[in-house]
Parts: C-alpha cells; sequence; structure tokens
C-alpha cells in the first residue's frame, strides 16, 4: 500500500509540475505586460519592475495553483487509467477511496498554503505595490525640465530656467492666484527633495511677492520649502484582518474575501470530482476528459463568483455542501458500482 501511495505521488508530482510551470509562464508574461503599461505614466528601472514583479507573485500564485493541482490529479488518475494500472490497483480488491486518502494530505496542505497565501500574504503584497506605485506617479508629476512652456505644481505654475547636471534647476518663477490675491515667487535655485514619502520643493536665494486689492507685500528669503504641494496617498493596515473587514465596509473587498476562501478550498473539494472524472474506461471515455474536466473549473469559479450576487456570505457554507454533495453522488454512482 506504501509503494502505491508513493507511485502515485509520485505521477502526480511529475504531472503537477509540467502544467503549473507553462501555465504560471504564461500568466508571468501577462502579468509583466501588465507592469509594462505603467511605463507609459511613470519611469521604472528593471530593477523596480523585478520588485513591481515580487509584489504581484503572492496573486499570481495564488490563481495558477489550484487549477494545475485539479487539472494534474485528474490527469494523473487517468494516466493511471488509460495503461490499466488502475483496472490492476482495483482487481487486487483495494477500494478507491484509497486513492482519494492519498491525494488528500497534498490537497489539504495546497488548500491551507493557499488560505495563508491569500488572508496574510496578499494584503501585505498588495499594499506594498499600491504604496510602491502611488509614490512612483507623484514622483513622476515632479519630472521637471526647462522650456519655455510652465508646468503645473500643485496650485502653482511653475517656470524653470535652466535644469542643471546635479539635478537641480535655476531661476525658477512660481504663480499662484486664487479670488482675494495672486502670489509671485522667483528663486535662483529649486531642488526637489524626498522626506518620508512626501515630495517638496525647497527654493534658494528669491524673492516673494503677494498683492491683492488692498496690500502689496514683498519678502526676500534665503531658503522657501513648498510643503505638502503633492502628497503620496499610501494605503495601511495592521492586520490582516483590519485589510479584509474594515471599519468602513468595503463590497469589494467582501466579495474577494468570499472568493478566494472558496477558491482556496478548490483542490480539497474537488478530490470526489478528480476521482470521477480521471478513472475511466480508457476506450469508452478517452474524448471527454478534457471537456469533463474544463466545465468542472468554469462552474465552480463561475458559481463562487455569481452566487455572492444573490445569497452573499452563504455562499461559502452553500457551495462547499452543495458541491461535495453533488461530487460524491457522481463519484458514488460512477465510481464505485463500476470498481
Amino acid at each position: 500500500m506504501h509503494i502505491l501511495q508513493n507511485y502515485i505521488k509520485q505521477s502526480l508530482s511529475l504531472i503537477f509540475l509540467s502544467i503549473f510551470l507553462p501555465l504560471f509562464s504564461i500568466a508571468s508574461i501577462v502579468f509583466l505586460i501588465k507592469l509594462a503599461t505603467y511605463t507609459a505614466v511613470i519611469q521604472l528601472s528593471i530593477f523596480e519592475m523585478g520588485k513591481l514583479f515580487l509584489f504581484m507573485l503572492p496573486e499570481l500564485l495564488f490563481y495558477t495553483l489550484p487549477i494545475s493541482f485539479f487539472v494534474a490529479i485528474t490527469l494523473a488518475l487517468f494516466k493511471l487509467s488509460n495503461e490499466n494500472e488502475i483496472i490492476v490497483v482495483f482487481a487486487l480488491g483495494i477500494h478507491p477511496r484509497v486513492i482519494l486518502q492519498t491525494l488528500f494530505k497534498p490537497a489539504l496542505f495546497l488548500s491551507l498554503l493557499l488560505l495563508f497565501n491569500f488572508f496574510i500574504l496578499l494584503p501585505h503584497a498588495k499594499t506594498l505595490s499600491n504604496n510602491f506605485l502611488s509614490y512612483k506617479k507623484s514622483e513622476a508629476k515632479f519630472n521637471l525640465s526647462a522650456s519655455e512652456f510652465g508646468h503645473k505644481f500643485g496650485d502653482w505654475l511653475l517656470y524653470i530656467g535652466k535644469e542643471n547636471e546635479n539635478g537641480s534647476y535655476a531661476d525658477v518663477i512660481l504663480f499662484n492666484k486664487n479670488q482675494d490675491e495672486e502670489v509671485l515667487i522667483g528663486a535662483k535655485k529649486a531642488e526637489i527633495i524626498n522626506d518620508a514619502g512626501v515630495l517638496r520643493l525647497k527654493l534658494s536665494s528669491g524673492e516673494g511677492y503677494s498683492y491683492s486689492q488692498e496690500k502689496f507685500t514683498q519678502i526676500d528669503f534665503k531658503t522657501m520649502f513648498i510643503n505638502d504641494t503633492m502628497k503620496t496617498d499610501l494605503e495601511k493596515y495592521e492586520t490582516p484582518l483590519e485589510y479584509w473587514l474594515p471599519e468602513t465596509p468595503s463590497a469589494k473587498k467582501k466579495k474577494m474575501l468570499i472568493a478566494n476562501i472558496l477558491f482556496s478550498l478548490f483542490p480539497l473539494l474537488s478530490l470526489f470530482l478528480a476521482a470521477t472524472i480521471g478513472i475511466v474506461h480508457a476506450r469508452h471515455q478517452k474524448g471527454k476528459i478534457f471537456l469533463f474536466l474544463f466545465a468542472g473549473i468554469i462552474i465552480y469559479y463561475s458559481l463562487a463568483i455569481s452566487l455572492q450576487l444573490i445569497i452573499s456570505a452563504y455562499t461559502i457554507p452553500v457551495l462547499i455542501f452543495g458541491w461535495l454533495i453533488v461530487t460524491y453522488t457522481l463519484y458514488k454512482k460512477i465510481i464505485v458500482a463500476k470498481f
């Protein structure tokens, strides 16, 4: 029995890798294309793109692992059936549940790993990714250059006379107008400073003029800071539970939480279905396995998403028990009754 279990696990691992690696590569290319679209808005180095890809890795694994595992166990059982090895196993008096017991441990381990991935790692990676992109977008707004045209700098209109080699600017003029007064500032030198995620404009050696209908003011300054002109909106959360269930209810996160729980449990809940599809009489059912395989994935994932619109959080127990009852019934009638 121990030899049989090891043989099934070995066959499963080989098929799993042959499915997971291509699927992961295709998904990675899609994510990289998504990253490339960011370069139209912000400047990203190869190192920064690699960092963003690492932030997306938990999400990438979350969607590829369960599908790869389900397809792998189904094809592993089909391979045993196609080579008549499964018939020999049943002829020796071994019950089909032994095969399911062998697959239960890796399925349980993967489901627990997926739950940990989406509940713990995904919020952290998502927050880091969003904060990094927000910072880069705000930094891009400070990507100034000398030209005959001005720049929009928060509430200010900014003109730069010259850009120095060290990254600073010379002959800078800022203008701000509101209903009550107009402000004009001129400086010989300006620098962009990143202070804990807040970008500021440091002006040196300049003059400032403020005028309205009542008064006119003029000042000379050695150093002036234009503070908080553009703040980087950073996401914060203390615990994963706070992320998924914030004080201000989020319908989007609630839907994601329900769907992700069900996606995580897919490897475990679909063992009966995998056995029903994979254990076949090769002569009669060979052409139908892939149709049933993809139909099972589409139906489960569609129900996990669509049932939320009707029964909300009750989707979790309804789909879990409903799916187990239906797949176990098919397993009893198609597999246990014949073998």
